[in-house]
């Protein structure tokens, strides 16, 4: 597949190496983004690229002494009893600076937990002659070896880089596709590379599917337990809370309930969830983050939220290779579970960018009661709600991923709802179609009508 983005992570990771002095890089992020990858395409044939296994520390070592005699002639005929030794080795060999990485180190720190203050201890004493990269994908373990204040290797670090998914518009360019297909395809797939990789060898999201996902044999069809596995204990709970948010318990009491537990029992794995980018909580517009009254509990990753939708309650259709009932389902849900991502992706697009001529901050979605026209209290939902930078401007936005809309009539209502929001005083209400195609009165609705707008999936491409 062709590589795409990824721009300042190459130039950041380039200028690391390229400095006078060795430097430490740490690359982290969760697994199939594409880390190996990237520091491939920047690292060359006289640098050193080591994936370590969950093998013991005496035949890490013989596998590295391998990679080393590839520049190093006869290195492996050594033995090296410790990490220091075979570290220091390297440094007696080389004359001209070079760079090892270790992919997925936490396989290496898991066998031989000395290794960290091993590396502490060359770079405090500024002994080695070589770049290091660290990388892997235990987000938890690489969070506490570089970023715990008590970890050996804390501040160390002259580069750290976190890897997140790919923006939407770039599965537009690797994968060839029309703004609404990406759209689609990225509500499936998200920004993983991996599944970018798996799709491109496919004729269509439907062949892709079934040949990745929807068969005991594909490669995707446990993912989720290979995720969880890298930084969470009990993967069987961890899989039954996403399983329950999925199908609608996104309040905690919900969660609870469902899981036959104490709502205190269940703060840490959700807390866990969250700082992985698995899950997210959502509070109402202009609500405070921290209200647990108010929070929704939504399952934040695209790959993840389809999993959970539609292959877990398949499963047994699927181990028995019957297709129609999945068939079937895909063709009624598909298009509404589109339609929640599609909001996702709007808010995501609005956030900190011009709309209007305007800038506007973080955008979120908005519901509960406000007293209406005829002064009866009302329950309203906002896909998108935004404030303006400068305080003017309120942007209230409709998500909408099927055809044929009518959008005078969308806009009107739009627009009532928006002058009812509670922060809505003193505010100009910019009100802001999100469509998945243009509407059936287009000839007639103006994009500035009545100070709204329509935004499309080529809109939101740009935006992205």
């Amino acid at each position: 597949m062709k590589f795409v983005d990824r721009i300042e992570e190459t130039s950041r990771l380039s200028e690391a190496l390229e400095r006078e002095t060795p430097a430490l890089v740490v690359v982290y992020g969760r697994r199939r983004l594409g880390k190996s990858t990237l520091i491939k395409r920047v690292i060359s044939e006289h640098d050193v690229y080591f994936l370590a296994d969950r093998s013991e520390g005496e035949h890490q070592r013989l596998l590295l002494a391998n990679m080393f005699s590839q520049i190093f002639p006869d290195f492996d005929k050594l033995s090296y009893p410790d990490w220091e030794s075979i570290l220091l080795a390297a440094n007696y060999r080389t004359e001209n600076k070079f760079t090892l990485c270790l992919d997925e180190f936490p396989y290496l720190v898991e066998q031989s937990p000395e290794l960290p203050s091993v590396i502490q201890k060359l770079i405090d004493n500024k002994e080695l002659k070589y770049n290091l990269i660290l990388c892997g994908s235990s987000q938890n373990m690489m969070y506490g070896l570089f970023l715990d204040a008590t970890a050996p290797l804390y501040g160390r670090a002259d580069e750290l880089m976190k890897l997140s998914p790919l923006r939407l518009p770039f599965i537009e360019e690797a994968l060839g596709l029309d703004s609404v297909n990406a759209v689609e395809e990225y509500a499936v797939w998200g920004g993983v590379p991996r599944y970018w990789e798996l799709r491109e060898h496919r004729n269509s999201l439907d062949q892709a599917l079934w040949k990745n996902v929807f068969s005991a044999n594909a490669p995707l069809y446990e993912e989720p337990v290979k995720l969880f596995q890298d930084d969470i204990k009990d993967i069987v709970k961890t899989s039954t809370i996403m399983s329950f948010v999925s199908v609608g318990a996104n309040r905690l009491s919900e969660i609870a309930a469902r899981c036959n537990e104490p709502a205190t029992n269940l703060s840490r794995p959700l807390k866990k969830l969250i700082d992985l980018g698995f899950l997210e909580r959502e509070t109402p517009f202009g609500i405070d983050e921290k209200n647990n009254k108010k929070s929704l509990y939504k399952i934040s990753d695209p790959f993840l939220a389809f999993y959970y939708q539609f292959v877990v309650p398949n499963r047994s259709f699927i181990e028995l290779g019957r297709r129609l009932p999945i068939e079937g389902e895909l063709k009624s849900q598909f298009a509404r579970y589109v339609g929640m991502q599609w909001e996702k992706m709007c808010r995501d697009a609005v956030t900190g960018n011009i709309v209007n001529d305007v800038i506007f901050g973080k955008a979120g979605r908005w519901w509960g009661s406000v007293i209406n026209e005829d002064k009866k209290p009302e329950q309203i939902e906002l896909d998108v709600v935004s404030e303006s930078l400068d305080k003017k401007y309120l942007l209230v936005g409709e998500c909408k991923w099927t055809n044929q809309e009518n959008g005078r009539q969308l806009l009107a209502e739009l627009t009532r709802k928006g002058k009812l929001l509670p922060f809505a005083a003193n505010k100009i209400i910019m009100p802001v179609l999100f469509l998945k195609s243009k509407p059936l009165d287009a000839d007639e609705f103006q994009m500035g009508d009545n100070g709204g707008s329509i935004i499309l999936p080529k809109d939101i491409m740009k935006l992205s």
